[in-house]
């Protein structure tokens, strides 16, 4: 069996797995699994999921069952991944609610598979965010450095530690992974304000709560700190509604992931954007080094790592880190101005181009073609589709609802 054909028949595997979990099919489970079988599920897990099951039936009672009693949730796979000692290595997510809480689950998971010689499935390793189980069990996490709230279906995002200038510390990088969860689970939403109250829209990292107390080394408080900060950021990155960031002050360090994680930004006049990473010593997060390359191009990108070289608004306007620049007092009117506008048109168009965009870094023309083709079909059978085109047809403005 060729390397090709032997991956293909990992990959069939692996999905025939998802659709049996997906309809809890018992008969299909034992018989892909092998019995030597071993899964070792995340660490952390609630209701005593974690850790190693050995065999197929430990596997599905304390784990895959056990879901299925406290969650409504499917595993869904958006990538397979050979690996080179001939595992298969799975990304995606768990999507569904927690049955006691109704809250929303939205977990990235990776699982790594690996298979006997007879092709059954001899082990898994899950990874996922565990955080993410136990807030869908234990219900909302209160807000403390961000204020939130919905308005006319706009989510506003509005980073509140002024008198720190928004700097980020643990529990803001917790919150935005909080409301990214509120967000994705809320239908009344239809466009995203982020914005920061006082003097900027955040400076990055707080310096000052890296110091304070600090009894372990700051490589794991970072870890600890970006884990969830990224996670917000990778559920923004999916959610079917367009983002908008309102930037002002000095955007620095991982702060600017709140400019990355939005499709229009408008910034004040004066508003400084710079990586300052390597001031401190440190490699970078917040997306930066997938995003600002593919906005402003490699070559400024890097001048903007390694030099630590501010981009000025009318760099980030001529170079395409921004929209639009506007007078300082004038931001958040305009910037509300422009995602209520959103918030009003075709959500479900824009949901699909968001997609269409963001994965047409991994596409080549034809898998391009491809999924416009669906997304066209999706978007043509849209109640604001055939209200759209009948206003056209009838010199109308169109009202869009959203679905």
């Amino acid at each position: 069996m060729s390397l090709e054909t032997a991956h293909d028949a990992r990959v069939v595997a692996a999905q025939q797995l998802y659709a049996a979990l997906a309809t809890g099919d018992r008969d299909a489970l034992n018989a892909l699994l092998h019995p030597d079988f071993v899964g070792h599920a995340a660490d952390g897990m609630p209701l005593g999921m974690g850790g190693e099951h050995l065999g197929p039936q430990a596997m599905q009672a304390n784990l895959w069952w056990r879901i299925g009693e406290h969650f409504r949730v499917r595993a869904l796979p958006r990538h397979f991944d050979g690996l080179d000692d001939g595992r298969l290595l799975v990304g995606g997510n768990y999507v569904g609610t927690a049955r006691r809480t109704g809250k929303a689950l939205d977990a990235a998971f990776i699982h790594i598979l690996a298979f006997a010689p007879d092709g059954r499935i001899a082990g898994l390793r899950q990874l996922t965010d565990t955080a993410a189980w136990h807030a869908a069990l234990d219900g909302p996490v209160p807000l403390e450095t961000i204020e939130y709230a919905v308005d006319g279906g706009v989510a506003i995002v509005c980073l509140n530690r002024p008198e720190v200038r928004n700097a980020i510390d643990l529990r803001m990088g917790q919150e935005t992974l909080e409301v990214a969860r509120r967000i994705a689970a809320d239908d009344t939403v239809r466009a995203v304000l982020i914005c920061g109250n006082g003097p900027a829209l955040t400076v990055g990292g707080d310096i000052g709560y890296f110091l304070d107390g600090r009894s372990e080394a700051f490589g794991d408080l970072f870890q600890k700190m970006t884990d969830p900060f990224h996670q917000g950021f990778e559920i923004l990155s999916r959610v079917n509604v367009p983002i908008v960031t309102a930037a002002h002050g000095v955007v620095a360090g991982g702060g600017l992931g709140y400019v990355y994680a939005a499709d229009l930004v408008l910034a004040a006049d004066g508003t400084r954007f710079v990586t300052a990473f390597a001031g401190i010593g440190l490699s970078g997060d917040g997306g930066g080094t997938w995003h600002l390359p593919r906005l402003i191009g490699p070559r400024r990108a890097a001048q903007a790592y390694l030099r630590n070289k501010p981009i000025s608004d009318v760099e980030a306007l001529e170079w395409g880190l921004v929209n639009e620049v506007v007078p300082a007092a004038e931001l958040r009117d305009r910037a509300m101005a422009l995602a209520t506008e959103l918030a009003n048109g075709p959500t479900a168009a824009f949901g699909r181009m968001r997609q269409l965009l963001r994965e047409t870094w991994g596409n080549d023309l034809s898998a391009q073609f491809a999924a416009e083709s669906r997304g066209i079909k999706f978007t043509g059978d849209s109640a604001d589709a055939a209200t759209a085109i009948s206003a056209f047809a009838n010199k109308h403005t169109p009202e869009f609802i959203g679905r």
